[in-house]
């Protein structure tokens, strides 16, 4: 193991091991998120996936950190697409059981607020499909614009404040890869079942476990730059 990956996880152990040793930081945590999850969903998603892309970077060239991947910026970026991510798990998980109930499908909407049974996972599997075919796509499209414009900024906090480049990076991207890998291959494969398990989880920690699936994503991604 390289200096550089013990330095590293010597950092995610020191983020996280407060929210186990100390019950006041976790209780504060938890009243703190459910005033403030908005604010909460930015810190979740601009720290954890910002960490998964540092990882996929590890993958995909052997360093954590170069000077044009823009620690800053990516935080940022991810702060912003992390709320988007709460208002769409929001919209869904209320909409997809209301559907589901014009459908046909009698108490959908009540079934995600009891116990486990085959019923609400197959509302849960409903809410992470509609949330993943509709949703993802633009998200994950909007999010390799931004990744590219933080890159052709040099990684620079100038990246948040200069115009993006639309038509040029978006005629620009890979859609060969985008299309067979992450939408075709990611998408049902992994975000599907992985989003089914987010919904059966508590409101209160659904967006964490979104935010942990962030450092998966970087890894994804790090698999996707390698495709030619």
């Amino acid at each position: 193991m390289k200096k550089s990956d013990i330095l590293f996880l010597l950092f995610v152990v020191a983020l996280f091991l407060p929210f186990f040793v100390s019950d006041a930081i976790y209780e504060w945590y938890k009243s703190f998120n459910a005033a403030h999850g908005m604010v909460m969903s930015f810190i979740k998603f601009g720290i954890l996936s910002t960490l998964g892309e540092m990882i996929g970077l590890r993958i995909s060239t052997g360093v954590y950190y170069n000077r044009t991947f823009g620690i800053i910026p990516r935080i940022v970026v991810w702060g912003l697409l992390g709320m988007g991510i709460n208002m769409a798990m929001i919209i869904f998980s209320k909409g997809t059981p209301m559907f589901l109930e014009y459908m046909g499908m009698e108490h959908a909407s009540t079934l995600m607020n009891g116990d486990f049974c085959f019923a609400k996972f197959l509302v849960a599997l409903a809410i992470s499909v509609a949330m993943n075919s509709i949703f993802a796509p633009v998200f994950m499209t909007l999010h390799k614009i931004t990744d590219t414009h933080i890159g052709n900024c040099g990684g620079s906090v100038k990246a948040l404040v200069t115009p993006i480049p639309m038509t040029r990076i978006f005629t620009g991207l890979n859609w060969a890869v985008l299309w067979s890998f992450v939408f075709k291959k990611t998408i049902p494969l992994f975000w599907y079942p992985a989003h089914t398990i987010t919904f059966l989880l508590p409101p209160d920690m659904r967006v964490l476990f979104a935010a942990f699936l962030g450092i998966v994503l970087g890894v994804l991604l790090a698999v996707a730059a390698r495709k030619k």
